[in-house]
C-alpha cells in the first residue's frame, strides 16, 4: 500500500500532537503529585473581634500593612481594584445573618473580610492549573507564575476574595518591596495568611499592624492557642456556613 507525502505529513502531525497532549498530561499528573508545603498536624486559622475592631472606625492600619508588604496596587477606578482584605458593610459580609430586629449599631457597621482559607475550598477544585491549592496547614496558595487568567476560581469563590488584574499592577505599587513578588497582568491574586511571614515565625502583618488586638491568628489544632480559647469562650458566626466551604475566619459578635 502507497503512502503519499501528504498523507505522511499528517500522520506525522497528528503524531506530535498526541505526543505533546501526552507530555502536558504528565506534567499535570506529576504538579498533582508533588507535595505541598506546610506543617502537618496545625491548621491556622483566624478570629476577629468586630467590637474591638469598631472602637475606631476609621482605622484601616490593617489593610495599609497587608498591601504594602505584599505589593498589592492602589488602582483608583474600582472597576480595576485589587484588595487582599477590606471592610464591607455586615448586611453584605453576613447576608444570611441580617435582621430588622438587630441592633443598628450592628448593621451598621462595616466588617472586616478576607481570603477565609476554607476547608473545602471551591476555587482549588475548579483550577485548571493548580495555580491554587490548600496547603498542608490549611492555607489556600497561590501560584502566580503558573495562573493562566482564567478566572474559574474567582467565579467559584463565594466570597469575591480573589481579584483579578486587569491591567499591569506594577506601576500602581506605590513603593516596591523587593522581598516579595509583584503580579503581572492577566492573573488573579489574594490573601495568603501572610505564608512568608508565617514561616520566619512571624504574625501575619495585618494581626501585627491592628493596635485593638482585634484580630487574633493561630493554630486552630492547638487546645491551649488563644485562637481555641476565644472559639470556646465566645460566639461565633462564619461567612456564608450553609454553602459547606467551612471558612477558617471566625468573627465575635
Amino acid at each position: 500500500m502507497s503512502c503519499t507525502r501528504r498523507v505522511f505529513l499528517g500522520a506525522a502531525g497528528l503524531s506530535a500532537l498526541a505526543l505533546a497532549g501526552k507530555t502536558a498530561l504528565n506534567g499535570l499528573a506529576r504538579a498533582a503529585e508533588t507535595p505541598r508545603p506546610g506543617t502537618p498536624g496545625v491548621r491556622w486559622g483566624m478570629v476577629i473581634d468586630t467590637a474591638a475592631c469598631l472602637k475606631d472606625q476609621g482605622c484601616t492600619d490593617c489593610i495599609a500593612a497587608c498591601h504594602a508588604v505584599h505589593n498589592v496596587p492602589a488602582f483608583p477606578d474600582r472597576a480595576h481594584e485589587i484588595k487582599w482584605i477590606w471592610k464591607e458593610p455586615f448586611d453584605r459580609a453576613f447576608p444570611e445573618q441580617a435582621s430588622p430586629y438587630m441592633t443598628r449599631g450592628m448593621v451598621e457597621r462595616p466588617v472586616l473580610v478576607l481570603c477565609n482559607h476554607c476547608d473545602n475550598p471551591p476555587c482549588v477544585r475548579v483550577c485548571p492549573t493548580q495555580a491554587t491549592w490548600k496547603r498542608a496547614d490549611g492555607i489556600v496558595m497561590m501560584d502566580w507564575h503558573r495562573c493562566i487568567g482564567c478566572r474559574y476560581c474567582v467565579a467559584a469563590c463565594p466570597y469575591g476574595s480573589r481579584s483579578f488584574n486587569w491591567l499591569d499592577p506594577r506601576p500602581r505599587i506605590a513603593q516596591i518591596r523587593p522581598d516579595f513578588p509583584t503580579r503581572s497582568r492577566g492573573v488573579v491574586e489574594k490573601c495568603t495568611f501572610c505564608e512568608e511571614r508565617l514561616s520566619q515565625g512571624l504574625l501575619p502583618a495585618c494581626v501585627e499592624a491592628c493596635r485593638e488586638k482585634a484580630l487574633v491568628f493561630g493554630n486552630l489544632n492547638d487546645p491551649a492557642a488563644p485562637v481555641r480559647e476565644l472559639l470556646r469562650t465566645r460566639y461565633t458566626i462564619r461567612r456564608k456556613p450553609e454553602l459547606g466551604t467551612h471558612p477558617e475566619v471566625h468573627y465575635l459578635v
